[in-house]
């Protein structure tokens, strides 16, 4: 072959590996591609993951398993390179030991990324105050729970196109298992809180609206009556708002938080709280855009990020009806997706359920329809589209 030959050969080479690039992360997920189909001037099609992330899943307690049983057909429907590594961990079935929380554990730590249903937490006092789900929290370090309430388009609720994000801090407050019987008749229970972890969620709140280009930060508390620990996580908040002076900073005493969450909503933007009233308006505000089963949720520590619905609670009366709603746990699936980087494969899910859900043809007995889980899930398979490569991704 001449000089001149293999010289023009290696351009055209370069430059139909140059049309063929895609998004970042095709790295990690690509195919070969036609070259009749590249000439050609062809759509090229979807990539396809070589490399696969392993991914613990734990289903919990009520309908949990029925709703990562959704989550694995659609990710088998739509071709999602997540291989799944699932524990059964339940206070109130008699799968919890300490053997299996360390196994789950072990299996978070090295995965990084976990999804997971509600550990139903027992009444009942049987020795140990902290249950299962708070101390997968603190062995985690899980301080950062966020959730994203956003309305679906096309499911219409009292008060429409939402969107708010409640950050809460999840390992003290008054969810520190410290309780005691002082005298017969008479409980001590502890709230804790400090300003190391006060000033942390605070900074992760300031950080969180910074990346995502949120305006406004509100702090909620109780300070008027619980002066010094409410006290210091507000003082907290206002310090650390001091570093971010392109976000207003406000802050609102929780009784009347709740109240106007309900008149006018839209006042709000970013929400920062303590444990218990966070777990408090999470579900009062789940409830303003169609309930438990349409709001996910995330919690994050510094290494790793846990993936569950926004409002949590097991759902009972629904098990094994094959009513349960999965779009929360769908949803929390695909920002999962997003968090491997894998952009492509979470709008391909997320697409799919607000799709279904915007149609209105086939809806859960929540969201006023007289759907099953099964008829739902199918749906979403049905409407599995791949999305076209944005701009930034054919760079």
């Amino acid at each position: 072959m001449s000089g001149t030959m293999a010289a023009a050969l290696r351009g055209s080479l370069v430059t139909l590996v140059k049309g063929l690039s895609g998004p970042r992360w095709q790295h990690l997920a690509s195919r070969p591609l036609s070259l009749s189909s590249s000439l050609s001037g062809a759509e090229p099609p979807p990539a396809r993951a070589d490399a696969t992330f392993k991914v613990t899943m734990v289903p919990g307690d009520g309908v949990g398993p029925e709703l990562m049983t959704a989550v694995k057909e659609v990710f088998k429907a739509g071709d999602v390179p997540v291989e799944f590594e699932e524990f059964h961990l339940s206070e109130v079935q008699n799968m919890a030991s300490e053997e299996k929380l360390e196994q789950v554990l072990t299996s978070m730590k090295n995965n990084k990324v976990a999804i997971k249903g509600k550990i139903h937490t027992p009444m009942e006092f049987k020795g140990e105050l902290a249950s299962y789900e708070m101390r997968l929290r603190r062995k985690l370090d899980l301080f950062a729970n966020v959730v994203h309430v956003n309305s679906l388009p096309g499911y219409n609720t009292r008060h429409n196109n939402l969107d708010l994000v409640i950050i809460r801090e999840q390992t003290e407050g008054e969810y520190s298992s410290l309780e005691h019987e002082s005298v017969s008749g008479v409980i001590e229970c502890l709230k804790i809180i400090t300003r190391e972890k006060s000033r942390r969620i605070a900074k992760f709140a300031f950080d969180y609206a910074t990346k995502k280009g949120r305006n406004k930060v509100t702090a909620v508390h109780k300070a008027n009556i619980m002066k010094l620990g409410d006290g210091l996580f507000l003082q907290s908040c206002a310090e650390v708002a001091q570093l971010y002076p392109k976000i207003k900073y406000e802050n609102i005493i929780i009784d009347n938080c709740c109240m106007q969450l309900v008149q006018n909503p839209y006042q709000f933007d970013v929400l920062v709280m303590p444990n218990l009233y966070g777990n408090i308006i999470d579900n009062l505000a789940a409830g303003l855009v169609g309930g438990a089963g349409v709001v996910p949720g995330e919690s994050y520590s510094a290494e790793y990020a846990v993936f569950e619905t926004g409002a949590r609670h097991p759902f009972a009366q629904a098990v094994g009806r094959n009513i349960a709603n999965p779009t929360a746990m769908l949803l929390s699936a695909a920002n999962m997706l997003r968090h491997l980087n894998l952009e492509y494969h979470s709008q391909m899910v997320s697409d799919a359920v607000k799709r279904v859900i915007k149609q209105g043809k086939v809806r859960t007995r929540d969201l006023g329809g007289y759907c099953t889980t099964g008829d739902f899930v199918h749906a979403i398979v049905e409407n599995l589209t791949h999305p076209p490569l944005t701009a930034k991704q054919r760079l």
